[in-house]
């Protein structure tokens, strides 16, 4: 592509992912410094006087601000999809926390994961969650917010009922005939963890797409960072790199997802593995994703 992909796209970075290790207000004002992001993901801040002082610098840096949600249920092992009622509650209740959490910070929705669920179970497990999402929706609704479900591996890593491509289009078209400010985030690092492609992926959720990211993985049993671990572009034995990150915005050119009215967050979601350098891995990601646009065809 001849033109800026920053046209297209608001690209942005997953704040826990990028700098894990760093100070949450010392990672806004890293990311928010660099004219290269357009967008930064965030995920709960405990500390009432922290959350003011993030607030404050992310509406100075004309950021995008997204919410992850996802953090909230994995930390405590919480499940919007648990078939026991109390449990479920309990999932449904953080993430209504996180709604009122995202809006404070600037956000205009939230992202958040379906829990983990077992095979005689599955039905009742789906119906849990469909309940979970309507009444995030629903209290969504009420302020001009969006509720966005991320895609992840069933049989893999986080094992979650949502899922493989042609599951997750079940649902969502079951929550579009109620809600419409719901919708699919999906993710470029996820696609080998589910045994897919972008072209596959991306032309069955094509309706329900809200939101993307764009990672690696490592799908290779016994090898290092195997599973849903996020680890740098070039990483040894993972699965992507240059040419499939290519290949996937080609696909989202091709499907109609270049939109320089309204562009899409297509946010880095790649961590440092051990000792690695946080910096350097997110220089090595703006790397990749420079050449990958570069080669897409106009």
């Amino acid at each position: 592509m001849k033109e800026s992909i920053h046209k297209y796209f608001q690209i942005g970075t997953i704040l826990w992912m990028s700098y894990p290790d760093r100070d949450v207000l010392e990672g806004i004002q890293t990311v928010a410094r660099d004219e290269f992001f357009d967008a930064v993901e965030v995920c709960q801040i405990p500390d009432g006087e922290t959350r003011a002082e993030a607030r404050k610098r992310l509406s100075q840096s004309h950021l995008t601000v997204c919410y992850g949600a996802q953090p909230r249920l994995l930390g405590p092992g919480l499940n919007p999809n648990d078939i026991d009622e109390t449990g479920r509650k309990r999932a449904e209740a953080t993430l209504m926390e996180a709604i009122d959490e995202a809006e404070y910070l600037g956000a205009k929705g939230i992202a958040f994961l379906a829990g983990k669920w077992q095979e005689e179970t599955k039905n009742q497990a789906y119906a849990q969650l469909l309940k979970t999402t309507g009444n995030l929706c629903a209290y969504a609704a009420k302020k001009g917010m969006r509720v966005e479900l991320e895609v992840f591996d069933y049989d893999m890593d986080k094992a979650a009922l949502i899922g493989p491509a042609p599951y997750a289009a079940r649902f969502a078209a079951d929550m579009r005939m109620k809600y419409d400010n719901f919708g699919l985030l999906v993710d470029l690092s996820h696609f080998p963890t589910t045994y897919e492609t972008s072209k596959f992926v991306i032309r069955t959720l094509l309706p329900y797409i809200t939101h993307f990211h764009f990672g690696n993985a490592v799908v290779k049993p016994g090898c290092e960072a195997y599973g849903d671990q996020h680890p740098r572009f070039g990483f040894p034995n993972s699965a992507n790199d240059t040419d499939e990150l290519r290949e996937f915005l080609q696909v989202l050119k091709d499907e109609g997802f270049f939109c320089p009215e309204s562009p899409y967050v297509l946010s880095m979601e790649v961590k440092p593995w051990g000792d690695e350098d946080a910096e350097t891995v997110v220089a090595n990601t703006k790397r990749v994703l420079n050449r990958a646009w570069s080669l897409v065809k106009d």
